[in-house]
């Protein structure tokens, strides 16, 4: 009864348009961000903030670029690691290299070579589909993590291979407690969520998902193959990149391109699957239920008495995630996003049958 639209009259296109139609939506994602901006760095301890929060956000935000060119338009990529470590390295560059560059400057520069990048790794995507483009952003996870290996002038010419960034400074305030950086890893994903929801319910995004749904029928009504795929490519390749340098600057202080190895590609990939392909709210979902579900593992079976060793729990992992994979493909496609849809319908039409 809570859920119910009573009352709600919606007399302009604007207001039947809107992003959040229903006022309980509304309220909802009010009442999310009040708790989020407000409550956590109230409540919340260092090592919330360090070891769950801030991964979490940062993981949704490259979560959310994958499904742009996933999700939206169809295009399977499996170097999402890849363009992480080309924005985290950018970023990098452009903070060493230049005096005084300020720090949300360095890293959408670093998105925007991240953008280069993904599309020229995109270009295949005009002539090959399927497995044949999984395999070519494959190739560029596997240059990118050549190049940032050998070649020393990406990592300013470090002997170990290592880069570290310091002393993080936001318009002369200086961001070292770990609730600095939450909220400002904070306020990028929801600027970039709220503008990604707004891009593909616009007409790029219309073009995107016709080319997902069937490229030669919407090549027959007029949209062009190359501009959908290569603006698909050019947006996930920034939000990409800039979780990339968010998840390098702000998380990891110092990494190796290890840290972006294939192992984060199939782990976004994952989350976009779990999650819900072509949804933002999805990219959360997936995010969530990855960082959250080996902490609940790891506790479970010592809460109910069930002793195991590291070893054991660490499988236990990896056979749940493969199941529930498993599960989602064949059960419920659109992940746990089409769930909460469902839940959402059903309060809607509650208690008539249909």
């Amino acid at each position: 009864m809570l859920y119910r639209e009573n009352g709600q009259f919606k007399t302009s296109y604007r207001a039947d348009s809107q992003i959040f139609a229903i006022r309980q939506d509304r309220v909802a994602i009010l009442a999310l961000l009040i708790a989020a901006f407000v409550l956590m760095p109230l409540l919340a301890s260092d090592y919330l903030f360090s070891a769950i929060l801030i991964p979490f956000l940062i993981l949704s935000l490259a979560a959310l670029g994958l499904n742009v060119l996933v999700g939206y338009c169809g295009q399977i990529s499996l170097g999402t690691g890849a363009f992480m470590a080309v924005g985290a390295y950018a970023a990098y560059n452009f903070q060493v290299r230049i005096e005084g560059m300020p720090l949300i400057a360095s890293i959408l520069l670093g998105g925007l070579c991240s953008t280069a990048v993904g599309v020229l790794f995109g270009i295949p995507s005009l002539r090959i589909k399927g497995l044949y483009l999984a395999v070519a952003t494959l190739a560029a996870q596997f240059f990118c993590d050549w190049a940032f290996l050998r070649i020393k002038w990406f990592t300013n010419n470090s002997s170990s291979g290592n880069v570290s960034v310091s002393d993080l400074n936001l318009l002369g305030f200086s961001l070292d407690a770990p609730v600095q950086k939450y909220l400002f890893v904070l306020s990028f994903v929801s600027v970039f969520a709220l503008l990604t929801k707004n891009l593909v319910r616009g007409a790029i995004g219309r073009e995107w998902m016709a080319m997902r749904d069937m490229d030669v029928a919407a090549a027959v009504i007029g949209i062009r193959p190359v501009y959908a795929k290569l603006t698909a490519f050019a947006v996930s390749s920034f939000i990409v990149g800039v979780a990339g340098a968010l998840w390098g600057f702000v998380h990891l202080g110092s990494w190796e391109p290890a840290a972006f190895s294939i192992d984060r590609s199939f782990q976004l990939l994952f989350m976009v699957i779990i999650g819900g392909l072509g949804s933002v709210m999805g990219s959360f979902f997936g995010a969530a239920f990855i960082i959250f579900l080996p902490i609940v593992l790891n506790q479970l079976p010592q809460a109910l008495g069930i002793h195991i060793g590291t070893e054991t729990a660490s499988h236990l992992e990896l056979m749940v995630f493969g199941a529930l994979i498993i599960f989602f493909l064949i059960k419920e496609p659109h992940g746990l996003a089409r769930l909460w849809s469902t839940a959402k319908e059903k309060l809607r039409l509650w208690p008539f049958p249909h």
